[in-house]
């Protein structure tokens, strides 16, 4: 799905929120476990896709981490939303370059969904309780997790043990 298509959804999911504007946009500069003074960050694993532009090999994965960093300027009435979304490399190919994820659009729903709820809590201070809507796996992901092939395990903030 294409950074517009996040866009969308992610326009859908906030326009009656408390009549602040909202956007996202993607940054590869965000530092997990690091965000912006004022800013609040929340990070999220979700099942996805890859496809190596190399040899086009694809391959699931269970746990791709994207790390959101969100602030809202109460002056303006404006959120920002900054989105990373942690890439894989092909493990057959030598040199292989980092790939960006695939995520099926009900996957992006949930992601968007659940940093909504983290919004309403973190800059509105709502009490929502618990919602449990999880991801829709995507192809059979088996086999070991491939630390050397993945770029969030080495920031050191892989969770695939969750």
């Amino acid at each position: 799905m294409s950074f517009q298509d996040w866009k969308r959804i992610f326009e859908e999911k906030t326009e009656e929120l408390h009549g602040d504007s909202w956007s996202i946009e993607f940054d590869d500069s965000i530092e997990p476990e690091n965000p912006a003074h004022n800013w609040y960050q929340y990070i999220r694993g979700a099942f996805a896709r890859f496809t190596c532009s190399k040899c086009k090999r694809t391959w699931p994965s269970k746990r791709v981490l994207v790390v959101f960093d969100f602030q809202l300027q109460e002056r303006t009435k404006t959120g920002t939303v900054k989105a990373r979304r942690f890439r894989q490399n092909c493990k057959r190919c030598q040199e292989a370059k980092m790939e960006e994820p695939q995520f099926e659009l009900e996957n992006i729903e949930v992601l968007l969904d659940k940093l909504v709820e983290r919004i309403r809590m973190r800059c509105y201070r709502e009490n929502l309780g618990q919602n449990n809507r999880g991801f829709r796996p995507v192809g059979i992901s088996e086999g070991p997790h491939e630390s050397s092939h993945c770029e969030a395990c080495q920031k050191g903030i892989c969770r695939k043990s969750e």
